[in-house]
């Protein structure tokens, strides 16, 4: 990104500013020495063909190109047989996003706070040539930005982020698992979302990993959701339904709230962990690049 292009785009944009896309940059340059080399052979494609690295040998057909016969073997053994490899593919990267109306909530917004993240993931993704794609969804999957490539797309894919707007209710089971269907191609799947479903979020984070999906979870939370500020008689209402409900606030039931909200923080970890599944908590608090580079040394995403 050229300080022209970086300056003009600063100034038209507060969400993605001058120092955000600086940051970007930066954190490209961090991980261009993750995917040297290793990243390109751990994720290589199973698929066999013409490719670079030997995979296993098969029996010469009639009609099979004698190019990739193994004359080693046959002056041994007096068999012929066919060399195969495995093919290198673009990795697809498919970054899921929340967008209900309880990702409005915060200071900066659990949503903004989503963009950026889903943001920079993205330019490194895009930077690496892989295929990039953001798939927004509350209760039902919205439209979403197809498949791109190359740093160049950083441009497109910060302004299909500026017109995701929240609302509507958390379905993640049925979201993704829609999702899943629709996915021609299998790859690496980040959901980046508050997980306040009340159905439960197990059901999309299993349909993306029994469908081959590499599977990672960011949850986007607002510090006070977690130790809430609040006292005396209060009518609590429910951002996404609009449900109401008179409550009395007292010191003994915001120790309750929090143990349970703590909890369920700790059952999202549970179950990611016995899944296989990373999962890195994101408080708006955090700078968006000190989160990737978290996940950089925990060795999710990118390692």
């Amino acid at each position: 990104m050229g300080p022209a292009t970086t300056q003009r785009l600063g100034r038209a944009d507060a969400l993605f500013d001058e120092a955000f896309l600086k940051k970007l940059e930066y954190l490209h340059i961090v991980s261009r020495k993750v995917f040297s080399g290793r990243m390109r052979a751990e994720r290589r494609s199973k698929k066999l063909g013409a490719g670079i690295e030997f995979a296993d040998h098969r029996q010469y057909s009639a009609g099979d190109d004698i190019r990739y016969l193994d004359w080693n073997v046959y002056g041994r053994m007096g068999r012929l047989l066919l060399r195969l490899f495995e093919e290198e593919e673009d990795l697809s990267i498919y970054l899921l996003v929340d967008c209900s109306k309880s990702m409005a909530i915060g200071t900066p917004s659990k949503l903004d706070h989503a963009r950026r993240i889903v943001a920079a993931l993205a330019y490194l993704g895009l930077a690496n040539l892989d295929r990039v794609s953001i798939v927004p969804f509350a209760d039902e999957l919205r439209p979403r930005m197809e498949p791109a490539r190359g740093k160049g797309r950083i441009f497109k894919t910060l302004e299909f982020l500026r017109a995701v707007e929240p609302g509507g209710p958390t379905r993640i089971g049925p979201c993704l698992t829609r999702f899943v269907h629709q996915a021609k191609r299998r790859g690496l799947a980040v959901v980046i979302s508050d997980f306040y479903d009340p159905v439960g979020w197990e059901e999309g984070l299993n349909a993306l990993r029994h469908h081959g999906h590499e599977t990672y979870a960011i949850q986007v939370y607002d510090e006070r959701e977690a130790n809430p500020a609040l006292h005396g008689d209060l009518t609590l209402v429910d951002c996404e339904t609009g449900e109401t409900r008179d409550v009395t606030i007292s010191r003994s039931l915001l120790a309750s709230y929090r143990e349970e909200y703590a909890r369920y923080c700790a059952e999202l970890e549970k179950f990611c962990a016995s899944k296989g599944v990373p999962c890195f908590r994101a408080p708006t608090d955090l700078a968006f690049d000190e989160l990737v580079l978290r996940v950089f040394r925990a060795g999710g995403f990118l390692a």
